[in-house]
C-alpha cells in the first residue's frame, strides 16, 4: 500500500476547519465525512467550503448544471 503523503495533501487541502485532526489524511477525511452523509472540503469551491455545509445536497446543487 502506498504511504499517505500528508505534507503534499495538506498543501492542497482547502479545509478551513482548523482543529481538524484529519487534515492531509485524505482516507480518514473521506471516511469521516461519508459516515455523516457529507463530502470533504476539497469537493467544494472555497466560498462554499467556508460555510461548512458539506452536505450531498449542497454538492448536487452546486454541480447539477455542469456537464
Amino acid at each position: 500500500m502506498k504511504e499517505c503523503n500528508v505534507k503534499n495533501n495538506t498543501q492542497n487541502c482547502n479545509c478551513t476547519w482548523e482543529p481538524c485532526s484529519r487534515k492531509g489524511v485524505c482516507c480518514e477525511c473521506l471516511q469521516y465525512h461519508w459516515s455523516r452523509d457529507e463530502l470533504p472540503a476539497c469537493f467544494f469551491p472555497d466560498d462554499v467550503e467556508k460555510t461548512y455545509d458539506r452536505s450531498l445536497r449542497r454538492f448536487i446543487d452546486i454541480y447539477k448544471d455542469r456537464v
